[in-house]
C-alpha cells in the first residue's frame, strides 16, 4: 500500500510542475510553437535518465524512491501525449515545417537528454 501513497505523491507534484513549467515557458514564448511542452519532455527525459541510471546502480536505496520519482513524477510530468497531439493539431493547421522540426527536435534532443541523464547517473 505505501508504495501507491509513492507514486500518488510523486503523481501530484509533477503533474503541478508539469503545468507550472508548460505554462511558464508558454507564456514567456508564446504559443505558435510549442515551446512549454517541448521543455517539459526534454527535462522529463533527463530526469528519468538520471533517476533509472542511479537508482539501478544502487540496490541499497530505498525501492520507495523508484516508486516516487521515475514512475509517480514522471508519469504525471511526462506529456508524451500532448506532444503527439500538439504535432497532430500543427500538421492540421498546415504548419508542416513547424510540425517536423517540433518531431524531429524532440526525438533527438530527448534522446541527447536521457543519454546525458544517464551519463550523470553514472558519474555520481
Amino acid at each position: 500500500m505505501q508504495k501507491y501513497f509513492f507514486i500518488a505523491f510523486g503523481g501530484a507534484l509533477g503533474s503541478i510542475a508539469r503545468f507550472w513549467v508548460g505554462s511558464t515557458i508558454s507564456g514567456r514564448m508564446g504559443i505558435k510553437f510549442p515551446y512549454g511542452t517541448l521543455v517539459v519532455n526534454l527535462t522529463a527525459c533527463v530526469i528519468i535518465g538520471f533517476t533509472l541510471t542511479y537508482l539501478g546502480k544502487r540496490a541499497d536505496l530505498n525501492p520507495a524512491w523508484r516508486f516516487l520519482i521515475p514512475v509517480g513524477f514522471i508519469g504525471a510530468y511526462s506529456t508524451f501525449s500532448t506532444f503527439e497531439w500538439e504535432t497532430l493539431s500543427t500538421m492540421r493547421s498546415g504548419a508542416f515545417f513547424l510540425a517536423a522540426l517540433y518531431t524531429v527536435g524532440s526525438v533527438i534532443l530527448g534522446l541527447i537528454a536521457v543519454w546525458g541523464g544517464s551519463w550523470l547517473g553514472e558519474a555520481l
